[in-house]
């Protein structure tokens, strides 16, 4: 008989593209408030990889990336992209910047295997949950490392971004390991 199994629990992240500082920070404690304490931020890098954004965030976008102490199930990854939409939408109003989308938020989840992005474009590599979301697997860890895939974000290529996200890796892998006991 063939047996079906609920996957692991998974660590959110919230990948972050801002207009600047203050909208970084109102997005930080706006994401706090919606899905729980942060326990890992990464530090702020400028976002020069692409102009694609400066329309909607201004001409100097900054990254940084959150994690979330509390584990979510997968299944819950489109739920929470359109969460961080409503987010995103409610800090454009509030914020009162010149730009019409002055925080982008791009929520994931960190498995022991995977790093997989939320989104609500269709393309050949994603995979559709519901609601109008996709799903695409961004980073796989192998042999102790994390390694990109064709079609990965030229930014999350960046090393400096695999060691925040090695950390929460890390921490999930506690967190399972205390549920186990």
């Amino acid at each position: 008989m063939w047996q079906i199994r609920s996957p692991a629990p998974a660590r959110l992240i919230v990948g972050i593209l801002a207009a600047n500082k203050d909208a970084l920070e109102a997005a930080t404690a706006a994401l706090a408030e919606a899905f729980g304490p942060i326990d890992v931020i990464s530090q702020v890098w400028p976002f020069a990889h692409t102009d694609y954004y400066q329309d909607q965030l201004g001409p100097n976008p900054i990254r940084q990336f959150v994690s979330h102490a509390n584990l979510v199930r997968p299944d819950e990854l489109a739920s929470i992209k359109h969460r961080t939409n409503e987010i995103e939408r409610s800090l454009a109003r509030r914020l009162g910047l010149p730009w019409p989308r002055p925080v982008n938020l791009d929520p994931g989840l960190i498995e022991r295997s995977r790093l997989t992005l939320a989104s609500t474009k269709d393309y050949c590599h994603r995979i559709y949950l519901a609601d109008g979301i996709y799903a695409e697997v961004t980073l796989v860890y192998r042999k102790g490392q994390w390694q990109d895939m064709p079609y990965t974000y030229p930014d999350y290529r960046q090393g400096h971004y695999h060691s925040f996200f090695s950390i929460v890796r890390q921490r999930l892998i506690e967190q399972l390991r205390r549920q186990q006991c």
